[in-house]
């Protein structure tokens, strides 16, 4: 028996992206490259519609840096989703 896939990856990732753009994405999700995926990247959802980005790119790291502190201060069901793990420091 097939399954439907829960999520398709991006198969190709923007190299840039400018800042208007970013300004109108209403939620982002972070792709692994982990087993089902092959590329890292930054799914951004804009008007319904996805662009997959390069997460090494300068400002979209310092983006999701802003919006993954500004979800620390927020309730909003979306906001949770959209955030962000931060890694555990280790302690010597």
């Amino acid at each position: 028996t097939l399954f439907p896939v829960a999520f398709s990856c991006c198969m190709k990732i923007a190299k840039e992206i400018p800042k208007g753009i970013l300004r109108r994405v209403e939620r982002f999700d972070v792709q692994k490259a982990d087993g089902l995926c092959h590329l890292e990247a930054v799914i951004l959802y804009i008007e319904s519609r996805k662009f997959c980005v390069n997460p090494w790119i300068k400002n979209v790291k310092k983006w999701m840096k802003k919006k993954r502190l500004n979800s620390h201060h927020k309730c909003s069901r979306r906001l949770r989703r959209t955030k962000i793990p931060k890694q555990k420091k280790r302690e010597r």
